[in-house]
């Protein structure tokens, strides 16, 4: 049973890229979990693996994250009393942790070199063995003895500490995922725990520093499952109590295959610059290997903290839906406030070079135009008509097909010269005018309103005709019924 005072849960990601969506959903797990069980979020940046470093990772990372509404309360970037929360900054400490366990007799030293690495490895591979390391033939204390164990390490001879396995036993934990977990000594590596240049792997930094920063709970992606026993053990060496585990499942392609960009966007940037909306974004990606238990899809930031729980997570991979992320996308954009988006797309309109971009008036068009796109950003396109009054040339078959029509153009003779402030005052008013345009032309209504949308809009689909004719306003429908009327002349 999880109770308040005793949940501390951490987001550790490498300075190895830029945020994936997948690392994003476990940010987010173990965000909504803490704050669900009024616990603590904490950062930690993991950089041992220097060789893989990516310059302003760390930074992007933390970004996408506070895009996204994932805050912590302890990090390099916010401090707390368990810091340093940065790797590199504390290897003095993984020195003095590993040295504690070659003590104890739960690790020991070893002295292969890289090439009798790799010969031991060619040799299992060749009778069929799964390749792991050889405690029994290599050259480590066990084989070498102790004093020829002193001796090279008084002489200084490179060497790592291994992790000592027990082969004879069965390491057993519970997931709150996966459930009970058993694997056997036999099939797990004694695993390098400090290597030749005094670094440590992430194994040995990563229980350490979960110990000393009080993690309760790692929720994590389920490619560390296989990490775990090894995790036990070292807590086990250490006389440490290990954390609650719980392994997040895969985020899928369409095809079950790994999340990759030969199917999509997988970085957090690419669907920012997208036009996602951060909470949209985040409802869809909380949904993607969890489930609440109802029917409801659309969840506010408390919404999901109040409903989620490790118990409803599956084991099974998810499938990343590109199509149902856009369909959740629009309809936050259909249940937003139109005055916030406003403020949102204005620089974007004015870099666009429009004219009619008044705050309340840009506010009516994303109201009336909301419910045809997926993105916010894609209004100033869509509306192009409304904002500005250059418009889309329009195919000139279309054209052609229109500028021939004399019943067209005795029907819009009539509209251009009826068309005012009285006609537009409401929608009835307007389809009873446009009716008897249509009348005098000897047309029915339902003719005329799809080619009146191309001569004022010069496109074929949009909202409610009355709704963008109102909008656009007597002065300036007059000049694009002018144009049209003008080349029948």
């Amino acid at each position: 049973m999880v109770t308040p005072a005793m949940v501390r849960v951490r987001f550790a990601p490498s300075p190895t890229g830029f945020l994936h969506i997948g690392s994003l959903r476990t940010a987010l797990y173990n965000y909504l979990f803490a704050r669900r069980h009024h616990g603590v979020c904490i950062l930690r940046i993991e950089d041992t693996d220097r060789t893989r470093f990516v310059e302003g990772a760390i930074e992007e990372q933390i970004a996408s994250l506070k895009w996204a509404g994932v805050t912590f309360d302890e990090g390099p970037h916010v401090g707390g009393q368990h810091g340093p929360y940065t790797q590199s900054e504390r290897f003095d400490l993984y020195r003095q942790y590993g040295m504690q366990l070659v003590e104890n007799g739960t690790a020991y030293y070893a002295f292969d070199s890289a090439q009798e690495l790799d010969d031991m490895r060619a040799r299992q591979q060749n009778a069929g063995i799964a390749p792991k390391y050889d405690r029994s033939t290599m050259r480590n204390q066990y084989t070498l003895g102790e004093a020829e164990t002193r001796r090279l390490l008084d002489e200084g001879a490179d060497h790592v500490i291994r992790l000592k396995v027990p082969l004879d036993e069965e390491i057993r934990f519970h997931d709150d995922v996966r459930g009970d977990v058993v694997v056997h000594g036999r099939e797990i590596d004694d695993q390098v725990l400090l290597k030749s240049d005094g670094f440590p792997t992430y194994h040995l930094a990563n229980v350490v520093d979960d110990h000393l920063m009080e993690i309760t709970h790692v929720i994590r992606g389920e490619e560390w499952l296989p990490s775990t026993p090894k995790h036990i053990l070292l807590y086990r060496a250490f006389g440490w109590e290990p954390p609650t585990f719980a392994h997040l499942p895969l985020l899928l392609n369409p095809d079950r295959s790994k999340m990759s960009k030969r199917h999509g966007d997988v970085m957090v940037t690419d669907f920012i610059k997208k036009g996602y909306f951060p909470e949209s974004l985040v409802n869809y990606v909380s949904l993607c290997g969890w489930n609440p238990g109802t029917e409801q899809e659309l969840f506010s930031h408390d919404e999901l903290i109040a409903a989620f729980s490790l118990e409803r997570v599956s084991k099974a991979g998810a499938i990343f839906d590109y199509r149902k992320l856009d369909w959740m996308n629009a309809e936050y954009l259909k249940a937003g406030n139109p005055e916030t988006y406003a403020d949102q797309i204005l620089p974007d309109l004015a870099q666009m070079g429009y004219t009619y971009i008044d705050r309340d008036f840009v506010a009516k068009v994303i109201t009336l135009l909301r419910e045809r796109v997926t993105f916010l950003k894609d209004i100033g396109t869509f509306g192009d008509y409304l904002f500005g009054d250059t418009l889309a040339n329009v195919d000139p078959t279309v054209w052609s097909d229109l500028t021939s029509n004399d019943a067209l153009r005795t029907a819009l003779t009539h509209f251009r010269a009826g068309l005012s402030a009285d006609v537009l005052r409401d929608a009835d008013a307007f389809k009873q005018f446009a009716s008897s345009c249509a009348a005098e032309a000897g047309m029915k209504v339902g003719a005329m309103m799809k080619p009146l949308r191309i001569v004022l809009t010069h496109r074929d689909v949009g909202a409610e005709l009355y709704d963008t004719v109102a909008l656009l306003g007597v002065e300036r429908c007059l000049p694009r019924l002018d144009a049209f009327l003008e080349v029948q002349a």
